[in-house]
């Protein structure tokens, strides 16, 4: 037996399939040292999708190789070229991930979520509830057909 992720956080889907969003998380995260954070959301829907955060420090490396420099992390975020590097490392991620865990439709973010704030515990914990209250139009946008 082998504990993932605390019971109050496992998403349960529109089907009734329960997932841990720390597996679903780490297995995105883990694709590209450009993520910073990732938020899954998918709970009571019909398929997951997640709120991405880029990393500052990972972003300005890559704005360097990029030809990016001198741009703002705003700007950054909604670069093409750095959507694209998000994009394929979300499809890596899901290729590890069983069809109804995979992250069918992100938003990538335009702000760093740093410890003890809104978003993120002093621990690096993410803030599910407040996440999912602040980004909510974000959230519904992805669910929109």
């Amino acid at each position: 037996m082998k504990v993932i992720d605390r019971k109050k956080e496992i998403i349960i889907n529109a089907a009734g399939k329960n997932m841990s969003p720390a597996n679903i998380e780490s297995a995105i995260k883990g694709e590209s040292s450009l993520i910073g954070c990732v938020v899954t959301i998918g709970d009571g829907r019909r398929y997951n999708t997640a709120l991405v955060t880029l990393d500052p420090e990972a972003a300005r490396n890559h704005a360097k190789d990029l030809g990016l420099e001198g741009k703002t992390f705003d700007e950054l975020a909604t670069a093409p070229e750095i959507r694209a590097i998000v994009e394929a490392a979300v499809a890596r991620g899901n290729q590890r991930l069983s069809r109804v865990e995979q992250i069918k439709k992100f938003a990538l973010l335009a702000v760093a979520w740093l410890p003890d704030s809104d978003e993120l515990t002093p621990t690096l914990k993410l803030k599910r509830r407040p996440i999912a209250e602040k980004y909510a139009a974000e959230i519904e946008a992805l669910y929109a057909e």
